[in-house]
């Protein structure tokens, strides 16, 4: 069964109705599979800084799954140091955190909800740092605590904890994919002048 545009979340069909468009025309693109694509958005949380002799307490890992499931819809994965680091007090195979990666519309969906409920949430916003760009045009955010989302019940949590938040793009440079995320609504700060 073909999709058509009522299934589609609202910034997917925006980005392949309007912004794809805007993107060929602004960097002189040719061919439409030059253009940069959001591919997947990566949700992680590190808890290395909640170890309590090397382990993780119950309360801290339920909290972190219970929110990363609440606001992304899939279970997160836990990750585990992959070296001993003596300065941090870390050994090889402790918890050091918690990552779930969205494709797809779940992606596009999470992207409208953090684009129109959660950052119109941060105390104090001036806009999204531009600066925050790899080479390949991938973009990183962060959120200094889970009270932004809506969805989630400070009353109920045990501890507040942030989380960062990652673009991955194809065939994209810093530019376009800023281009593509201001296009889509991503409040970057204006420059002053």
């Amino acid at each position: 069964m073909p999709t058509t545009t009522k299934d589609k979340p609202r910034l997917k069909a925006l980005f392949e109705d309007e912004v794809n468009a805007k993107v060929l025309k602004e960097f002189k693109l040719s061919n439409t599979h030059e253009a940069p694509k959001l591919t997947k958005m990566i949700i992680n949380c590190g808890v290395g800084r909640f170890l309590d002799n090397q382990k993780l307490k119950p309360e801290i890992r339920d909290t972190v799954i219970s929110t990363l499931t609440t606001i992304s819809g899939q279970k997160p994965k836990m990750l585990y140091a992959k070296k001993s680091v003596a300065n941090f007090n870390v050994r090889e195979g402790a918890p050091s955190g918690f990552m779930v990666t969205l494709r797809g519309d779940r992606m596009w969906h999470f992207l409208n909800r953090l684009l129109n409920l959660a950052i119109p949430r941060i105390k104090d916003f001036r806009g999204l740092k531009d600066t925050s760009f790899d080479q390949c045009g991938n973009y990183s955010m962060g959120l200094t605590e889970q009270a932004v989302w809506p969805e989630i019940n400070m009353a109920e949590v045990n501890f507040s904890h942030g989380m960062n938040i990652n673009f991955t793009f194809e065939n994209s440079t810093p530019e376009q994919s800023r281009f593509v995320l201001a296009a889509l609504g991503m409040p970057f700060k204006k420059d002053e002048e």
